[in-house]
């Protein structure tokens, strides 16, 4: 199986629907559905268990039951794939459109994290892109992240690294992606095709946890930066005691890479 794309859903019906629709209607169906539900009242549960009765062979595993938040219903979906990548695809989210799929499963990459590009409430004026390859860096994920609706994640770095921080509310995704590429070196390519249709209406796009958003990214940036110290001084102190010209030009590159990434904080 090479694919598993990861729904959840809360009291979210009506988006739950367009999405129900976008995957159903794919023509190539050679992967699994995984659909959390975390407890809804508003009758999703209902659909969920018509989808899944009428989709067998799609629809590996779902469930309606409470769960600790988004990024805890994420690592659930996580435990329950198969994959060899993953999509969440949360509820309101569509694919851009009925051949995404099979377009995937024909490409050649093999990258730990294959990242397409977004529309945004069915507007391409509204479009958002992953970076290209050699523009994903610190600059980048310092003030931006990879959109995960249209991104296939390796399983792998999950049971590797571990899941979404479920301690965050807001920024998970955004701290997972920053790890991956800056802290465990993992590979990234940009795929240049729209993939998903995302529906803004989430958490991490109201103005009342605006400032919920910049505390948690702060709060990530500066234990990142901590390590990122630590490790440092580490290699410093022992690289310093080389009496070697190749010690020297170690040190002269760590002091320039720790010198780039503070930059960002003042």
């Amino acid at each position: 199986m090479k694919l598993s794309i990861i729904t959840i859903n809360f009291n979210n019906k009506d988006g739950l629907k367009r999405t129900i629709e976008s995957v159903i209607s794919q023509k190539f169906q050679e992967f699994e559905w995984i659909i959390i539900d975390g407890g809804s009242s508003d009758g999703s549960k209902l659909l969920i268990e018509e989808v899944a009765r009428n989709n067998k062979k799609l629809v590996s595993y779902w469930c309606s039951e409470p769960d600790g938040g988004i990024y805890n219903a994420m690592n659930k979906g996580v435990k329950h794939s198969n994959g060899e990548y993953l999509q969440f695809l949360n509820s309101g989210d569509i694919l851009y459109d009925n051949t995404i799929i099979g377009d995937f499963y024909e490409l050649t990459f093999k990258e730990d994290i294959i990242a397409g590009d977004i529309i945004v409430d069915g507007s391409l004026d509204k479009a958002r892109y992953n970076p290209e390859d050699e523009d994903l860096g610190y600059d980048y994920l310092m003030h931006s992240t990879i959109w995960h609706q249209s991104s296939f994640i390796k399983r792998s770095l999950f049971e590797k690294f571990g899941g979404y921080d479920e301690n965050l509310r807001i920024v998970s995704d955004w701290k997972f992606f920053l790890e991956m590429i800056l802290k465990y070196d993992c590979t990234y390519k940009h795929w240049q095709r729209f993939v998903a249709d995302f529906e803004p209406n989430g958490i991490s796009f109201s103005e009342k946890t605006h400032d919920l958003l910049i505390l948690e990214r702060s709060k990530v940036l500066n234990e990142c930066l901590i390590r990122v110290q630590d490790c440092i001084k580490k290699r410093d102190e022992t690289i310093k005691n080389l009496d070697l010209p190749l010690g020297k030009i170690l040190r002269k590159r760590i002091i320039n890479k720790i010198k780039k990434f503070t930059s960002f904080f003042k």
